[in-house]
């Protein structure tokens, strides 16, 4: 039971030795977002210093850490509590990151379609260094290949199938050889009268 007793009191000071790095990786966040003059947004505060939102809202001190650094800054406090509607500013932002998205879009899709005219242009070009009978003389020779492939195919299995046969036949009369030898052999060489008899 002591043992018990060791190992929960072990765990109980681990996760207060954890709740304190994380509040002080709180402390540490607030402190540089105010230096930095940022808006202290929950979620900003959360990524910064590597905690959960969750944590932000249910640790009595990671909650009081947040509410005086909003009342530090008024102008710049963007922090959402719950009951509290969301503020305007993360809309910006995200307007604002999606116009940059847009922008980045539109700069790539130009590019594409660059390289697409560079390219379409080579095609031309290389078309144009073709003589005039040369697509005519090319398809022609290709229809002509295509049939000389049918052609040795079909020959190909003709003559599979012929040595197949052939095979067989190969068998059949190493068989036919072999009786016809026992055969002479018997013939030959009569069985004699049992010996002892």
């Amino acid at each position: 039971m002591s043992s018990n007793a060791a190992r929960t009191n072990a765990a109980n000071h681990a996760r207060r030795d954890n709740t304190e790095r994380m509040l002080q990786r709180v402390r540490d966040t607030l402190r540089q977002m105010r230096r930095d003059r940022q808006p202290i947004q929950t979620a900003a505060v959360a990524r910064r210093a590597e905690v959960s939102r969750t944590f932000l809202y249910q640790n009595e001190e990671a909650k009081r850490l947040l509410a005086d650094a909003a009342a530090e800054t008024p102008a710049l406090a963007a922090v959402t509590t719950r009951g509290q509607p969301a503020p305007a500013n993360p809309w910006k932002d995200r307007a604002l990151n999606a116009e940059d998205a847009l922008k980045l879009a539109y700069e790539e899709i130009t590019s594409q379609r660059r390289q697409i005219g560079q390219l379409l242009g080579q095609v031309r070009d290389l078309e144009t260094d073709l003589p005039a009978d040369a697509v005519e003389r090319i398809t022609g020779e290709n229809r002509r290949l295509r049939q000389e492939n049918r052609k040795l195919t079909t020959d190909n299995e003709q003559l599979t199938a012929r040595l197949k046969a052939a095979r067989e036949n190969n068998r059949f009369l190493d068989t036919r050889i072999a009786s016809l030898e026992a055969e002479i052999g018997e013939l030959l060489h009569p069985p004699g009268p049992a010996k002892g008899l």
